[in-house]
């Protein structure tokens, strides 16, 4: 039995004893899952709105010109939120960044552009997520742009470098899988409303067996140039059931070709 609970969370049977992996020890979460919420189209709580990038209006907002011929298709669907306690804690200043990507969208957000989502964007995207779990190994692979994360079972030290998807340490607290995602960069967002990081982003991802077909995610993030506090999102993964269910190639690169290179054309395409 389930039970309803605010942002996202939901209560399992608490006799629920998920199938050992191959090691014996810990549960098996070998699988294809998805999110089923709005999350990726604005973490917080909101009503519907005309889309992602508006304007100012004879008598309300009204879609940006770039999206106005998407119609009902441009437009964002109601949510319900993910953030414990509904709100953002963003830094005055951040939150004025936030609301300037929102106005900017089109032009800002890395989605559009096929750049890699990072972490813990790519978990709640509209595409499914795979599970490889061995022995003594762990890897995650993503639908979208074909995103990856070959996970570390010891501590590595610092990431050298910063990267899109971040360097990723796994433990084990009980039988939940904790992640601890460093080293992420900067240029990723959470969502398509505008909600940002800065490379200072530290994310610990919480993944708990609820039941055959469920994982309760979690994923808390501490980043003090951005935020007030650490804070946290909470969501159900649903295990996707259909025969011969694979993950398919969606390596959206070469779709946005033109959008970013086109005008270089000798004689560029109206």
């Amino acid at each position: 039995m389930l039970v309803l609970l605010p942002a996202g969370v939901l209560a399992a049977d608490t006799t629920y004893k998920a199938p050992r992996a191959a090691d014996g020890v810990h549960p098996d979460l070998n699988g294809i899952w998805q999110a089923l919420n709005e999350a990726n189209y604005d973490l917080e709580a909101h009503m519907a709105r005309p889309a992602m990038a508006l304007r100012d209006g004879p008598a309300g907002p009204l879609p940006a010109k770039g999206v106005l011929s998407l119609g009902a298709v441009g437009s964002v669907p109601p949510g319900m939120g993910v953030v414990e306690g509904g709100k953002i804690p963003y830094k005055p200043e951040a939150l004025a960044i936030k609301q300037e990507n929102q106005a900017n969208w089109l032009d800002r957000d890395p989605e559009i552009k096929c750049y890699l989502p990072g972490v813990p964007r790519a978990t709640y995207m509209p595409y499914p997520m795979q599970i490889f779990q061995g022995e003594d190994s762990l890897f995650i692979a993503y639908e979208y742009a074909g995103a990856v994360r070959n996970i570390f079972s010891e501590d590595p030290g610092p990431a050298p470098v910063d990267t899109w998807m971040g360097q990723s340490v796994a433990s084990w607290d009980g039988d939940t899988l904790v992640l601890d995602v460093t080293g992420l960069n900067a240029q990723t967002w959470l969502d398509r409303s505008g909600n940002h990081h800065s490379e200072q982003i530290h994310v610990v991802e919480r993944y708990t067996p609820m039941g055959p077909n469920h994982i309760q995610y979690e994923a808390t993030i501490t980043d003090p140039l951005t935020y007030t506090k650490p804070w946290k999102i909470s969501m159900p993964l649903y295990r996707r059931m259909e025969a011969n269910v694979q993950l398919l190639d969606f390596k959206c690169v070469e779709f946005v070709e033109e959008l970013l290179y086109g005008k270089l054309r000798l004689k560029p395409l109206d």
